[in-house]
């Protein structure tokens, strides 16, 4: 059996490709479970320090769920449907949304349903000009499951985002970017470059800092503005007694590049 997941690990950044082109990378249970392995193992590894996550094949980054196999979960009934389906696809996309390192997802193609989803939950997006957009869960007779009525409205604001739902049209990646879903659009062929140039944008700077400011907006965007700024202060306080807040300074001081160590 292929990888449903391939990793490749260029210098400090691994590419994590969903590998299952001939279903358009459609999420099926172990293909889930497999990313979060990834994410685990990412988290874990001192030399990486950002993902970028993309999709197999010219046709699609993923076209969402695999409904043939949560259909069978409904089919065993409302509880084992929400664990085993719901809940473990919130898992998974709550896990890309705060992790403590830079994901980037270079969106190829189709990226309906879940794999719009993906594309809502993770920090930052490029699309290619080939990649195409749907909620299409309301032609199914459901809701989106994997956070997808809470984070589209977050982005792209409550009559926008109702209308993407209510629909469940198809929508452009220039749509997207106006949208907020992505941060930009690139030529298909350059799609993975930009997405690497983005991350080594990122990567110039203090890998700890950059995890303070992930950590600060995930968990301040949902807050009260008071409640966030107690986050940021904490996240501040986090980074004031690091050798990289001391490192930035003195360079900054002195006129050179700063060489940053992570601690």
């Amino acid at each position: 059996m292929p990888e449903l997941i391939i990793r490749e690990d260029r210098d400090t950044i691994a590419l994590l490709t969903l590998n299952r082109p001939q279903k358009l990378n459609a999420l099926n249970y172990a293909t889930i479970d497999h990313l979060l392995e990834c994410l685990d193992q990412i988290e874990d590894d001192p030399n990486m320090r950002a993902i970028i996550l993309t999709g197999a094949g010219d046709r699609a980054f993923s076209a969402g769920a695999d409904i043939h196999e949560f259909t069978k979960s409904i089919k065993c009934g409302r509880d084992i449907a929400v664990r085993q389906f719901c809940r473990r696809g919130q898992t998974m996309t709550a896990r890309l949304e705060a992790f403590p390192k830079p994901i980037i997802a270079a969106v190829n193609g189709i990226a309906f349903g879940g794999g719009c989803e993906i594309t809502e939950a993770v920090h930052l997006a490029i699309a290619s000009e080939r990649a195409l957009f749907a909620k299409p869960e309301i032609n199914i007779a459901i809701p989106p499951t994997f956070g997808g009525t809470q984070r589209l409205p977050r982005l792209a604001g409550r009559k926008r985002a109702l209308e993407l739902l209510l629909t469940g049209e198809t929508f452009s990646a220039q749509r997207a970017c106006e949208i907020g879903l992505v941060n930009n659009v690139v030529p298909h062929e350059a799609l993975l470059a930009s997405a690497f140039d983005l991350a080594e944008r990122i990567l110039r700077h203090s890998s700890l800092a950059a995890s303070c400011i992930i950590h600060a907006v995930t968990r301040g965007i949902n807050t009260t503005i008071e409640e966030g700024l107690l986050i940021e202060r904490e996240q501040f306080a986090r980074m004031a007694r690091t050798t990289d807040a001391r490192e930035g300074l003195g360079a900054w001081i002195d006129r050179r590049q700063p060489l940053y160590t992570g601690h």
